[in-house]
């Protein structure tokens, strides 16, 4: 049985689909397009079924390519749930009567968000809703599992029933169906109301927006570092440490397979800032330096994304994302991306025209530096002064709304207007942030920490096989002369393409100048992304426009580092 969720954005399908279906999901794209779609098993003792959850659409007539897949997918179901705001129900029941009017697949409609009607002082006559409608509705609220089993149910029992006729216009019987089973009271202003308003209106959503950001990103450094310090520091201090020393007297100091797997040794010991083996550096700069911060992050942006706060910052990004050729929904990629470039890029699909993805892509892989890599600017250049690393940042912003400025000049288009739906606030739901925060980390424990361990053994062989002192050779006239680094920094820009923040590590323990660090911080951040982002981006993009952006990071980490290396020389750093 196939069964497919549709229902406007953000009224929670997300939600209903992981209650039914667990957490384990397949997410894939839509057969000819870069649309994804959620597909999910139940199997519970009145019915089993795959699930299809398909993206959000106010209307059975498409505006995007998105709704376009998500009506074509509705064409195989078996059954349809339609899911509904129970808060707005007017709006929400335009699809609903368009799914009625049109289909004879069996309907079931789901009154999510039940728990808010009655903080927002709405009450409605479920049983005369289903009577009016004539298809079973299940009131219920998916954060807390609430009603699902109910919904279950109904499923189970759903049954095909006669498309009907339009005996009047849509808005009509909506009003109709509205006026007999919704009754609104007058409610007083609750916190959330106020803050709803405040956080929507400058000049307090301004400082609002500023506020939570810094606060965030003080949270997620504060967690970082204390995982840091208090778990993995000690664990491979302590505990690892004599392990790795007792393989490598076994392997024997010199030898090929000690320069891979332990790599150099320090003063007789392992460090693993510079000894660079797989099992020594190649574990710990995943697990002990990028996973804490990745942690966090998700943590965080899994309690935003719950409470409703990210389409606000939309909204308030909007008027400058503009000015680059992007609507104000592209901050969310962009946010995404400080935390790691690769789902920052999987979301670029958001956007419904090429301009857009193509400024979007671009900027992300030049201008967005992912937590891990952040977080190692700010280890490389902290000990020099904090007013570094805040230079080193500044000139990267800077450097996205400049290139943002001339793409959105120079690439032809136009940007279409915001349409972002602002849900309501709602309590984070704990067990929903940790479910989410469990398949982020999972990903990157199956992705990236591979392409680490890939990285670090690539490098090792081309140092065996000299091919590293060849390439300093061929590159030396851009790294020594424009950027003023040494041609050993050839093995960082190289690892760059598997790891960055592996690669800004690298620099520190070449002895370099604080301006050498400086440069060689920024030419890291913004000359090409991971190797992640990158196959991301060669299918979301294509192979013509990814050359393009290609030849655009090149270009600017050319031009960006010598003039770092001529402003910085100037100044006397």
């Amino acid at each position: 049985m196939k069964v497919v969720l549709i229902g406007n954005p953000n009224v929670g399908k997300s939600v209903v689909f992981s209650r039914l279906t667990g957490t384990r999901v397949i997410a894939s794209n839509y057969p000819g397009t870069t649309v994804k779609l959620s597909r999910g098993h139940m199997n519970f003792h009145t019915i089993q079924a795959d699930l299809i959850d398909v993206p959000g659409t106010y209307s059975l007539e498409p505006s995007n390519k998105a709704e376009e897949v998500s009506i074509q997918v509705l064409g195989d179901a078996d059954l349809i749930v339609n899911v509904v705001d129970a808060t707005n129900l007017e709006r929400n029941l335009y699809l609903t009567l368009e799914l009625i009017r049109t289909t004879d697949t069996p309907l079931v409609v789901v009154l999510n968000m039940w728990d808010e009607t009655g903080h927002r002082g709405i009450e409605i006559d479920k049983d005369k809703l289903q009577q009016m409608l004539g298809v079973p509705v299940v009131a219920t609220c998916a954060l807390t599992g609430e009603g699902v089993k109910d919904l279950v149910i109904e499923m189970s029992r759903a049954k095909e029933s006669p498309a009907r006729h339009p005996g009047e216009p849509i808005w009509l019987e909506i009003g109709e169906i509205v006026e007999q089973v919704q009754k609104l009271y007058h409610k007083h202003h609750t916190f959330l109301d106020v803050l709803h308003e405040a956080s929507i209106r400058p000049p307090f959503s301004l400082l609002i927006a500023a506020g939570l950001v810094l606060l965030s990103f003080w949270i997620i450094r504060f967690i970082g570092e204390g995982l840091i310090n208090w778990v993995f520091d000690p664990f491979f201090t302590y505990v690892y440490t004599p392990l790795l020393m007792r393989l490598s007297a076994l392997l024997g100091k010199g030898s090929f397979l000690h320069s891979v797997f332990i790599g150099d040794l320090l003063e007789g010991s392992v460090d693993y800032g510079v000894s660079f083996g797989i099992l020594s550096t190649g574990l710990y700069v995943p697990f002990a330096v990028v996973l804490p911060y990745v942690f966090s992050f998700y943590l965080i942006l899994g309690i935003m994304e719950d409470w409703g706060y990210l389409p606000r910052i939309a909204v308030l990004g909007d008027r400058m994302l503009h000015r680059l050729g992007l609507h104000g929904y592209a901050i969310i990629p962009m946010v995404l991306g400080l935390g790691c470039n690769v789902p920052g890029a999987l979301c670029t699909r958001l956007f419904e025209e090429r301009r857009e993805k193509f400024i979007a892509a671009t900027l992300l892989s030049i201008a967005v530096p992912c937590m891990a890599q952040s977080a190692m600017i700010i280890n490389l250049l902290g000990p020099y002064g904090g007013q570094y690393v805040l230079l080193v940042f500044f000139v990267i912003f800077l450097l996205w709304f400049t290139l943002g400025q001339l793409m959105n000049r120079f690439t032809r288009g136009t940007s279409p207007e915001i349409l972002i739906e602002i849900p309501p606030y709602r309590r984070p739901h704990f067990k929903s942030v940790l479910k989410k925060l469990w398949l982020r980390i999972e990903w990157f424990l199956k992705e990236a920490v591979p392409l680490v361990l890939l990285g670090i053994l690539v490098i090792n062989i081309l140092y065996f096989l000299k091919v590293i002192d060849f390439l300093a050779v061929i590159f030396s006239p851009v790294i020594r002369h424009l950027w003023g680094l040494p041609e050993e920094a050839i093995g960082a820009l190289i690892v760059g393409f598997l790891r960055k923040d592996v690669a800004v590590g690298m620099l520190r323990p070449m002895g370099l100048s604080l301006r050498e660090l400086i440069v060689g911080a920024i030419v890291l951040a913004i000359y090409f992304p991971c190797v992640g982002t990158f196959m991301v981006l060669m299918k979301e993009l294509g192979l013509k426009d990814m050359l393009k952006s290609i030849a655009i990071m090149l270009a600017t980490a050319v031009l960006v580092g010598a003039g770092m290396n001529v402003l910085l020389g100037l100044a006397g750093v």
